[in-house]
Formats: C-alpha cells, structure tokens, sequence
C-alpha cells in the first residue's frame, strides 16, 4: 500500500527499537514490561516461547443477529505483529466492508485481550462499533488461534460466539499485504 505500518492502525514499536525510520535518530523504546530486559526476567518464568505470530492471518468468527434471526459468519485478511508478548491485529481494509482489530496477550498457548469492529457504514448495523472480549487457545503448530468472544449485542444483550484466526503469509512485506488485501475466498 505504500504505506508506513504505523498508518495502518499498528501503534506499537518493537522495544529496544527507535521510533525513527532508521533505527539511529530519535528516542529507543523502553519495554512495556517496566524497563526489565528479556536477560532481567528469571528463566523459571516458565512461559515457553513459541516464536513469532507476526504474519498474514485469516480471521473468522460467527456471530448471532437477532433482528434477522440467523447466524452470520465475518471474515477477514488481518495482519498481526508481536511484540513480545503483545499481539496487534489489525484488519486489511479491502478484506472486507467492516474493519476489525485486536489487542492480545500471549501467555503460554494462550491469547487474551480484546476486539473492536467498526460495521460497514452503508450495511445492516450502520457503521455500528461493537467491542469485547476475547481468549484463544494457540495450536502447537503456531499456525491456528480458536477460541471464543463475548460483547453486547444490538438490543443491549450479551452475545458469545466461536472465533478463529488460521496463518495464511508469515510475511508481513509490503507484497504479502497488498497479495491479502482483498476479501478472503471461503
């Protein structure tokens, strides 16, 4: 797209990192946990390190409408960048008419945090901006989230429903975005 990541919504810069574009000028970011380094943090922490989520991924979760009394399932081309422990998902804005985001923590195989979805402006629910919470359980293979999102409905109601994400690119290039940003074949 052209674009800086940072313009697509991605706030977060790796720590140890500068903020300017040549990793030289400008101020180093401190890590989110205090300033302890990765050498600071005892081994017996126990947490495995399952390497990096960062990738294009396919995001999937169903949800119920009760207006249309049917089950509807969203898709979307989402780009995720870890940070540590800290996962930024965000989705690709040609994927589909709704934008879609996450906040998550990785701890073990476990990811926790939460979603935010604006609708589509001119679809069912008007540009409405629903948001929640949200646990995934990570497969071994590094390559499928599933779990489980919880929020308020339309009429004030809380709703629950499946959610998956499943890695398509573990690129995050310029190329492998412009190759997903389009709406997701299923």
């Amino acid at each position: 797209m052209g674009l800086p990541i940072e313009t697509l919504g991605f706030g977060a810069v790796e720590p140890g990192r500068s903020l300017s574009s040549d990793d030289e000028n400008g101020h180093v970011v401190d890590s989110p946990i205090g300033r302890l380094s990765h050498e600071s943090v005892p081994a017996s922490a126990g947490r495995p390190n399952p390497g990096s989520y960062s990738g294009i991924w396919l995001s999937r979760y169903e949800y119920y409408s009760s207006g249309r009394d049917a089950t509807f399932t969203a898709v979307h081309h989402v780009v995720v960048l870890q940070h540590d422990d800290a996962l930024t998902v965000r989705s690709l804005p040609g994927s589909a008419a709704s934008s879609m985001e996450m906040d998550l923590s990785i701890d073990g195989n476990v990811a926790t945090g939460t979603w935010t979805e604006r609708t589509a402006p001119d679809g069912y629910y008007r540009g409405a901006k629903y948001h929640g919470a949200i646990q995934l359980l990570v497969e071994l293979t590094g390559t499928r989230m599933a779990g489980k999102w919880i929020g308020f409905g339309k009429s004030f109601d809380i709703n629950s429903g499946p959610w998956e994400l499943i890695l398509q690119d573990r690129s995050t290039s310029k190329a492998a975005i412009e190759a997903f940003d389009r709406p997701p074949s299923t």
